[in-house]
């Protein structure tokens, strides 16, 4: 009956790596949600409905060519005017820099709903 259990270093890694398997792009995901949550741009982007501003999945595609987080990172902090029409991206100087970073890189990845 134990035959088809694996060994105790064997079932140590399985486990190793279902964790990391299991929590590395679910905690990125809902992490990067509750930023957009937490810096109120959820009151402006959605998942794939243009509302004040793009969808996620617009930017993505728009970005999604060879931006980099960095890039786009830099572009929420500074703001900008007319690249998605007359509504203006307001500046975002106040979120610290590691957030936006992880914020662009979720939008670029394709965030989860």
């Amino acid at each position: 009956m134990l035959k088809n259990r694996p060994s105790p270093p064997a079932a140590s890694l399985l486990a190793a790596l279902g964790l990391c398997a299991t929590t590395l792009w679910p905690v990125h995901a809902t992490a990067s949600q509750a930023l957009a949550q937490k810096y109120a741009c959820v009151a402006c982007h959605q998942p794939a409905t243009k509302t004040v501003g793009p969808s996620w999945k617009d930017i993505r595609a728009k970005y999604g060519d060879g931006t980099t987080a960095t890039q786009l990172a830099a572009t929420i902090k500074a703001g900008s005017t007319g690249k998605w029409g007359a509504m203006p991206m307001p500046p975002q100087p106040s979120i610290p820099d590691a957030d936006l970073q992880t914020l662009a890189q979720w939008v670029l990845d394709g965030p989860r709903p």
